[in-house]
């Protein structure tokens, strides 16, 4: 009992004494399961009712609100914890593993949900996720040949794109449904070809030790 209360001590203290980064990406990995429970939560079941914010002839939950600012604030987390770590030297092991840890946590649950929910095409959603897959074993067969592949100009703009047209669904494509302007539909589809040629990109530069002996 000793031996496990020091260990849950150490943890605890080493929780606390991570550098400004590692905090933003660990808050940023516990907002995961918040907005779940928040978007999930069955609110009929117990007889609340979340309501609505009309804007002429667009209908807005209070709850779909509620779910994008949650997912705004872990998005601008994610901007902030590289930038904070590269600017003052905190880069660290555990940054470096537990950062695309927490972004693809963040979109892709977000990803399966408003497919569940029918708000995007769920080939969409398979096409990001599985593109992820593929760069996750691209990397690790890098990281065996020694080889460091940094995320490139497709990669990180496929990471803003997905942000930005998550927010923009939450919003049920406001401002722009205001002017029968499908944002929304053609920013998921325009995502997720980034999203693929991204991958493609880091594929290529890889492909030469997957396909070294067969």
């Amino acid at each position: 009992m000793l031996k496990y209360n020091y260990y849950v001590a150490h943890i605890v203290l080493k929780l606390f004494c991570m550098n400004l980064p590692n905090k933003l990406t660990l808050f940023r990995i516990l907002l995961v399961p918040m907005l779940c429970l928040v978007w999930l939560f069955p609110y009929d079941q117990f007889d609340l009712n979340i309501g609505y914010l009309t804007f002429d002839h667009v209908s807005l939950s209070y709850l779909n609100i509620i779910v994008a600012v949650i997912f705004a604030i872990a998005s601008i987390t994610d901007l902030l914890d590289g930038h904070i770590a590269r600017k003052r030297g905190l880069v660290t092991t555990f940054g470096k593993f537990a950062d695309p840890i927490a972004d693809k946590l963040l979109v892709n649950t977000v990803l399966l949900i408003l497919s569940y929910k029918h708000m995007i095409p769920l080939v969409c959603c398979i096409l990001m996720i599985a593109r992820d897959i593929i760069v996750d074993g691209c990397r690790m067969i890098a990281a065996q040949k020694g080889v460091v592949i940094s995320a490139g100009t497709l990669g990180k703009l496929k990471t803003v794109l997905q942000m930005f047209t998550i927010i923009i669904i939450l919003l049920n494509n406001l401002p722009f449904e205001l002017w029968f302007i499908p944002i929304d539909e053609i920013m998921i589809w325009f995502t997720s070809f980034i999203s693929v040629a991204s991958g493609y990109s880091y594929f290529m530069q890889i492909k030469d030790y997957i396909f070294e002996t067969m």
